[in-house]
């Protein structure tokens, strides 16, 4: 069946979180900060964070989704809204590049990446792909109602997870 239905594409900036479901797409392009999308198998939602740090450190920002340990539990709210719980979500992450080389505190998209995988093992959410590291950044798309990620590295063919 061929539809002419227009898909909604909402545009996720640093630190932000968007749910979204059937008719809508999230967007964001990553180089270290981790695109965290938690997806309902059967509901044809996500919710959607672009997270730039590890750890808020008791930083009162008003964007929840700046920050591993902020990010998480306010995506799961959004979920709780809906009445789904935890247990039900499943994960993919992308992003976490290198994007300056080297090694020590410019390797941030490692720790962003250790801090994400640690928030949801705490949550017992199984992550079930992971599109991380490397030294290019990444443009991601949410396609909820497939509970896919769909990545694209500037040079490479598309990715699908």
């Amino acid at each position: 069946m061929i539809t002419d239905r227009k898909i909604q594409e909402i545009a996720v900036g640093m630190g932000k979180i968007a749910f979204v479901g059937p008719g809508q797409v999230a967007t964001t392009i990553l180089g270290s900060c981790i695109g965290l999308t938690l997806f309902h198998p059967n509901r044809q939602v996500a919710a959607f964070a672009h997270i730039v740090l590890p750890e808020s450190r008791g930083n009162a920002s008003a964007l929840a989704g700046k920050f591993a340990d902020t990010a998480v539990p306010a995506m799961l709210a959004m979920f709780q809204q809906q009445k789904i719980v935890p247990h039900q979500l499943r994960a993919k992450l992308a992003g976490g590049a290198t994007m300056f080389g080297g090694s020590g505190p410019l390797r941030i998209g490692l720790q962003n990446h250790a801090a994400v995988v640690e928030r949801l093992r705490q949550c017992r959410i199984p992550i079930t792909a992971e599109h991380i590291g490397g030294p290019k950044g990444r443009r991601v798309t949410v396609l909820p109602e497939h509970g896919q990620l769909k990545i694209e590295i500037v040079g490479e063919m598309p990715t699908i997870l």
